[in-house]
């Protein structure tokens, strides 16, 4: 495997977008999971669908829409330029921002799950021990749903890793600043030098089998587990 320089500095921006925009996504995911997990409000469906809707838009079409909205004459740039920012597409921050509107399915969607495999009863337990929601919530529902968090991380890093298409619409492809893997990977294709190609695709490769092996792993502990501790888990 021969990476060159180029091929480093989009390992290590990858990395950098991966890990800033999977913690943004915790962040936002998890309010919003624990709404779609416990509300009976008509709105429940809408903005689900609205959350999952980058699991069947096209890259390109998201990323076109987003660049639009980055961009000066849009909604989001007009405001970034009114505060001074300037605007955000063909920047790091820009990648960011398309990265948790791309990748927010992939937070939400294991944290729905965790929270209402959790039930209501652990929330009214606490209620009855006088623990406020904050308290409650930190101390009772975090705890039980780590299963979901460690899924819902893993997901959104791994995803972020592999965009090509909303990047290459709203970063380009600027060494250094916005050019990835994915789209160093396109850049050597274009250029013919397969074999630089060839060892950047082969990391790719390999990250995305441990990955899914990690999460393989991680869903089969609690049936391990019980395996071996029939009473504990009783």
């Amino acid at each position: 495997m021969n990476l060159s320089a180029e091929d480093f500095q989009a390992i290590a921006l990858t990395l950098q977008l991966a890990s800033v925009t999977t913690v943004l996504l915790l962040l936002l995911a998890t309010p919003v999971a624990w709404w779609l997990a416990h509300t009976h409000s008509a709105w429940r469906a809408p903005v689900a669908s609205l959350v999952a809707l980058p699991l069947v838009l096209p890259p390109t079409v998201l990323g076109f829409y987003l660049l639009v909205a980055l961009g000066p004459n849009g909604p989001i740039g007009q405001f970034t330029q009114w505060a001074g920012w300037g605007t955000l597409a063909f920047s790091f921050w820009g990648l960011v921002l398309g990265s948790v509107v791309y990748s927010l399915p992939f937070a939400v969607q294991p944290l729905v799950n965790a929270f209402e495999a959790m039930g209501p009863r652990p929330m009214e337990v606490a209620a009855t021990l006088r623990a406020s929601k904050w308290d409650a919530f930190f101390t009772v529902a975090v705890p039980l749903a780590k299963p979901g968090f460690v899924m819902a991380a893993m997901l959104s890093f791994a995803h972020t890793v592999g965009e090509f298409g909303v990047v290459l619409m709203i970063g380009g492809n600027i060494p250094d600043k916005t050019r990835v893997v994915s789209t160093q990977i396109y850049g050597h294709v274009e250029a013919m030098e397969y074999s630089q190609a060839h060892g950047l695709a082969g990391v790719m490769l390999v990250f995305s089998f441990v990955v899914l092996l990690g999460l393989s792993w991680f869903n089969r502990r609690p049936h391990r587990h019980a395996t071996r501790h029939p009473k504990a888990s009783a």
